[in-house]
């Protein structure tokens, strides 16, 4: 997930690596080395991220409903299309560093059986292998023998910049699996002018649908925009597989204070939905749902939940974790899509309501910088960041320093120590 800072990288990735969008630096394409996974803000993003006048975000229209019937399309924007096939440039084969693992995550799997070990028991996915190149990766882990799924950021040379989609019968082996539609909704350009791809995805299941989240933005600015798209079924070769766009869900502008890119989704105790976001500018936001809709409950201003308090507040790609009576808040920290040269870092807080406070390992708050180093760059595994979580799995994107920093995907399992803190495979005491 990256920011309007996240979205497209301007960096060259081989067929390889995974093209991200940064947060308010663009994500990158997926054959070119886009920007990070909704955290990362270029330089450019600075200025802005210290910055500019509230403004509330907008809210979709309550009009498009999200039933689990997604014949429909949003009558703002085009009917979705069927997936592309994916070209065979892009199936490039690379063998992913050893030691990332994958670990359970919170959305559900998808649907479709595939008579194969789950690696999660056979702790068999160190070494990922096939189209690792998954920018700001979404990831649906796969379970008793159903595929695994990864979104990631789109790459304008590839099913028009529309959100790719990668497949795995055993959570090792990966294969380019085309794109959500073969272009970008023409309400999006028009709302977002320069957006030639989209950025850091988010997909969560509910009731039976699956809600895509995804950005439209450029590199550096917050003229940006989240959007919905929903699925009944994960699986292109169901009669039903049909992706609905369902429309805008949060929109920042010029003079917002805050940059609609990196969403993510939780739900808390009652089963209110969440959608936390941003990057750059005043920080992580967070805005109430409805079900099923997917779309905004109300008008009200965002409420604020992590800020570096540093300038360029580099701080994005959001993802909420509930375990054991709290919320985990991930977060990337630092500069993404710059390849080898990324600085890019994962950190947690949590908190025991999901709108905050949060807090880090040592009590200091995240909204006054707090934040607990998760996983940072390790040997040529540079840059990690744009994270979201599937049953206990944790996939990031890395930059690869032994093949040119290019975009790779990785998985690790995630480990809840006896204090209740997140650890990841490799790192475990």
């Amino acid at each position: 997930r990256m920011t309007t800072v996240r979205p497209a990288s301007l960096l060259t990735v081989t067929a390889a690596v995974f093209a991200v969008a940064a947060g308010i630096t663009a994500p990158p394409a997926a054959a070119t080395e886009t920007a990070g996974s909704a955290s990362s803000a270029t330089a450019e993003s600075g200025a802005g991220s210290s910055a500019g006048s509230t403004a509330a975000a907008e809210t979709s229209a309550a009009t498009q409903a999200t039933s689990a019937t997604a014949n429909s399309a949003a009558s703002e924007t085009p009917p979705a299309s069927e997936t592309t096939a994916a070209p065979d440039t892009v199936a490039a084969t690379a063998t992913s560093a050893s030691g990332e693992t994958a670990a359970a995550a919170t959305t559900e799997a998808a649907p479709a059986d595939v008579a194969t070990a789950d690696p999660i028991e056979t702790e068999d996915i160190a070494r990922l292998k096939g189209d690792l190149n998954a920018h700001d990766p979404a990831l649906v882990k796969g379970a008793n023998g159903k595929p695994w799924y990864v979104f990631s950021t789109g790459d304008a040379s590839i099913g028009g910049g529309a959100i790719q989609i990668r497949s795995s019968k055993n959570g090792r082996d990966w294969s380019f699996a085309g794109t959500v539609w073969d272009k970008i909704p023409g309400w999006l350009t028009e709302t977002v002018p320069g957006a030639t791809y989209l950025w850091a995805p988010e997909i969560y299941k509910h009731d039976g649908v699956y809600y895509l989240y995804y950005s439209a933005s450029t590199w550096g600015k917050n003229n940006s925009v989240i959007a919905l798209a929903t699925n009944t079924t994960l699986d292109p070769t169901d009669p039903d597989y049909n992706w609905v766009d369902r429309g805008k869900v949060v929109r920042s502008m010029p003079t917002s204070d805050f940059n609609a890119i990196d969403a993510g989704i939780v739900e808390d105790g009652d089963g209110t939905p969440w959608l936390a976001f941003g990057s750059y500018w005043s920080g992580i936001h967070m805005v109430q749902l409805e079900w099923p809709s997917g779309l905004r409950a109300d008008t009200k201003k965002p409420l604020r939940i992590a800020d570096r308090k540093v300038a360029p507040n580099a701080v994005e790609a959001s993802y909420i974790v509930p375990q054991d009576g709290w919320y985990y808040l991930f977060t990337s920290w630092g500069q993404c899509c710059e390849g080898a040269k990324s600085d890019y870092k994962i950190a947690v807080g949590r908190s025991r309501d999901v709108t905050g406070p949060y807090v880090d390992r040592d009590g200091r708050a995240l909204l006054d910088g707090g934040g607990t180093i998760l996983q940072d760059t390790s040997g040529d595994r540079v840059g990690p960041g744009g994270q979201s979580v599937s049953k206990n799995v944790m996939a990031y994107h890395y930059y690869d320093a032994s093949a040119d920093g290019a975009t790779k995907l990785a998985l690790k399992r995630i480990y809840w120590g006896d204090d209740g803190w997140p650890e990841l495979d490799g790192d475990k005491k």
